[in-house]
């Protein structure tokens, strides 16, 4: 591991120099920073030690990696609008693409590969909050200043590719914010709901979405093909310029692209040797019984069982040049030889006080076991939920969900997090992919 981080996020921050080879300066333009302070204590950077040791006593909240989801799964259309990053007009569109080479979990046709693409969009098109989701939530979420089936800027001839994965149970919606600021800075970036472990599906997430975790990097791959071979963004992405970012399960997906293998058995075994009170080892009834439900379809199921098949298949991309993994899960899923042997740039960032998927078991150990990784950890209290939807003062305010979709604990600003992780990630990818 090349780096351990630690970020200041508390009345206001720097940016960190991350001492990246050859990171080209940006312009960053006038910054219309929506709840954002403008005062800036710096950071600091040590040395990873060789061993990260941690003892750990979290409560469970796992039952929270669920309700996360629907966090997640809400839309970003908002009568708030966010932050314009600078000059640029970002677009956005939807794409209905499938997988031929899969079925849908039901049987009845190829695997849906819904999209949602950000993207640097002709000047002058017209600006407004996309009508993505449930009008009577619009007032719960910010949303951002975007051109809705725009053309594609001419700026550039080729633009690089950012391929996006939500966390469990959400939806391509969840990382608007990050694929809006990515698109503000010139890559094209696409967002797909992972079939079956979605709520932006009908009926929602199911048993297979829950326990087929691996299909998830399969999806991005397929993603990228169809990106490539869009009629419209195909022949203005530079195929030599691909990377991945992904939160959650979403952050374990992408490790996969970058050569991480899960093993769900090796879950089975951690929790059956090590006493720590770890989310992984205890699952709530409402998560247990879609495993449940899943491990009996592998039984009756046909395309269940030729899903098994495929589990315990390495899913790297050599065409994906570097990944960006934010409190990644399942950390103890992946076997400690596939996370030695990756040799492509991770950065990963996690916030200290994260009590869904606790550093020590995910994002330490990861960082820990890949010798090109960096690992940043925010500290005081960021926690999982932090790298969602940025919600308006109503969805603060709002009972029941609300009290988890929006909560964040007293100190923390989640839009500055999301500041500080976007400005993590852009110069990371523009580092590796030579952007200028």
């Amino acid at each position: 591991m090349g780096f351990l981080t630690d970020l200041d996020v508390g009345a206001g921050w720097n940016l960190l120099d991350l001492q990246f080879p050859a990171v080209t300066q940006i312009e960053q333009g006038n910054l219309d920073r929506a709840y954002v302070a403008a005062t800036a204590p710096s950071a600091t950077t040590t040395n990873a030690p060789k061993a990260l040791q941690a003892k750990i006593r979290f409560r469970v909240f796992l039952l929270s990696l669920l309700m996360l989801g629907l966090n997640f799964i809400l839309p970003a259309s908002a009568q708030e609008i966010g932050r314009k990053q600078n000059d640029v007009t970002v677009g956005v569109v939807q794409r209905a693409f499938v997988d031929e080479g899969r079925s849908n979990w039901q049987g009845t046709g190829p695997r849906p590969l819904a999209t949602i693409i950000w993207y640097p969009a002709v000047p002058g098109a017209r600006l407004k909050a996309p009508n993505f989701g449930a009008p009577e939530l619009k007032q719960f979420f910010v949303s951002y200043p975007l051109a809705e089936d725009a053309a594609l800027s001419g700026k550039q001839k080729k633009y690089p590719l950012v391929v996006l994965s939500h966390g469990n149970t959400s939806s391509a919606l969840s990382l608007d914010w990050l694929g809006y600021y990515l698109a503000s800075h010139g890559f094209v970036v696409a967002a797909v709901n992972h079939h079956g472990n979605t709520s932006a599906e009908a009926g929602g997430p199911i048993p297979q979405g829950f326990g087929a975790q691996w299909e998830r990097a399969r999806d991005l791959s397929v993603l990228i093909d169809r990106m490539l071979g869009d009629r419209v963004f195909g022949p203005h992405i530079d195929a030599d310029r691909i990377v991945a970012a992904g939160h959650s399960s979403g952050g374990a997906t992408v490790l996969e692209l970058a050569g991480a293998v899960f093993d769900p058995d090796q879950i089975k075994t951690f929790c059956e040797s090590h006493t720590v009170d770890d989310p992984n080892c205890n699952l709530p009834p409402v998560i247990q019984a879609q495993l449940s439900r899943f491990e009996a379809l592998k039984k009756t199921d046909a395309v269940v069982q030729a899903s098994v098949e495929r589990s315990h298949l390495p899913h790297s991309d050599p065409r994906v040049k570097a990944v960006f993994a934010m409190a990644p899960a399942l950390g103890v899923g992946d076997t400690d030889a596939s996370l030695k042997s990756i040799r492509i740039p991770v950065y990963i960032v996690a916030g200290r006080a994260d009590n869904v998927t606790p550093p020590a078991t995910n994002a330490e150990r990861i960082a820990n076991l890949i010798s090109t990784s960096t690992l940043t950890l925010l500290p005081g209290m960021v926690g999982h939920a932090t790298f969602g939807s940025l919600c308006t003062p109503a969805g603060i305010k709002s009972p029941d969900w609300g009290s988890w979709v929006c909560h964040d604990e007293e100190g923390v600003n989640r839009a500055r997090v999301h500041e500080q992780t976007e400005e993590l990630a852009l110069p990371f990818f523009q580092s590796v992919l030579a952007v200028k």
